[in-house]
């Protein structure tokens, strides 16, 4: 069956980024999102030129440059305003020989190299610009493997690298980028314990109980739990989860702002979904709902209105902080 629309609309199959768009995708109301999103995005454009021609240092982030950051990094500029915004670009300078000394090294477990080449071709399958940055992608993964041993390598970081690789378009970026989101946004999720994913599940669930407790209850009747739901967007950082400009939405504000942009998104999505969630009657239901019907809804395709409704939402740094607390405590006991 054809997708909605499909046969009258001005838009490709394709996305922007390469990504293919599923059968179930409603063009008529991405036409409708899209008649005004390209003209948000033409004033964003306009005024990004006039913060870089400024030189305004992006290393601090100022109440201005949040506003501006939250409002959305034109593609162009994503690659030199991440690298900025996040620091990486100082630990790049800090060690400019790093990356390509660690390409050189000869002695990579054969264990990692084999997993990261089985993962190669599942990785984008449904892109049409990826085939030719596998290999790069390869060199990124092999390259933080071998650098960061605790780490090494695990299904994910090969979505998160690969979108930094299409945004980029340069490997070194992309493995400075990806040792920041790993190492100081996400640390202890891709470990083999994943002790602080595990914590921030645990997180995640209360904040649910305290902000939407139906929701909670209904998801405790029908039995799924909350590592299901949810683990894959933390681990990945909502690639492969979310629609790609959504995702490079969300990235632009955890590059400034830090982890807790991924709680937000995370209790958003719930929330923008009650109705729907509170609808699934048997845990089939539920689990079709997160895994299929909500990751590609008008919702978190409207990337402008997801971030607006996320960044209405009341959630401090120390109400994080205290819960991580009490799930370490509770698990210690």
């Amino acid at each position: 069956m054809e997708s909605t629309s499909k046969a009258v609309s001005k838009f490709s199959d394709v996305d922007e980024y390469g990504f293919k768009r599923n059968e179930q995708f409603d063009y008529k109301s991405y036409e409708l999102f899209m008649s005004s999103y390209l003209k948000t995005l033409a004033k964003r454009r306009i005024k990004w030129e006039r913060v870089l021609q400024e030189n305004i240092d992006l290393t601090t982030i100022t109440a201005k440059l949040k506003r501006y950051i939250r409002k959305g990094i034109p593609g162009p500029y994503r690659p030199n305003v991440w690298m900025k915004i996040s620091g990486a670009h100082k630990l790049q300078q800090r060690s400019p020989g790093l990356y390509n000394s660690l390409l050189k090294e000869t002695n990579h477990e054969k264990e990692i190299s084999d997993s990261i080449s089985i993962d190669l071709p599942r990785t984008f399958p449904d892109n049409i610009f990826f085939d030719s940055k596998k290999e790069r992608l390869y060199n990124i993964l092999v390259a933080y493997a071998h650098h960061n041993r605790e780490v090494g390598y695990c299904q994910g970081l090969n979505y998160i690298a690969g979108l930094l690789l299409l945004v980029t378009d340069d490997e070194e970026k992309s493995f400075w980028l990806l040792k920041h989101m790993i190492e100081n946004i996400t640390p202890q999720y891709h470990t083999k314990n994943m002790a602080n994913l595990l914590r921030d599940m645990a997180v995640f669930k209360e904040l649910i109980i305290r902000r939407i407790p139906a929701v909670n209850k209904h998801i405790e009747k029908l039995g799924l739990p909350y590592a299901v739901i949810a683990s894959k967007w933390f681990i990945c950082i909502f690639a492969e989860v979310l629609p790609a400009e959504t995702v490079f939405r969300l990235w632009d504000c955890v590059f400034s702002e830090g982890y807790k942009i991924i709680f937000r998104a995370a209790l958003n999505m719930f929330l923008t979904h009650k109705t729907a969630i509170l609808a699934c009657d048997d845990i089939g239901a539920l689990a079709n709902f997160f895994r299929e019907t909500l990751i590609h809804d008008d919702i978190v395709t409207n990337c402008h209105t997801f971030l607006q409704s996320m960044f209405n939402l009341r959630l401090k740094r120390n109400e994080l902080e205290g819960l991580r607390k009490i799930c370490v405590g509770r698990n210690n006991t």
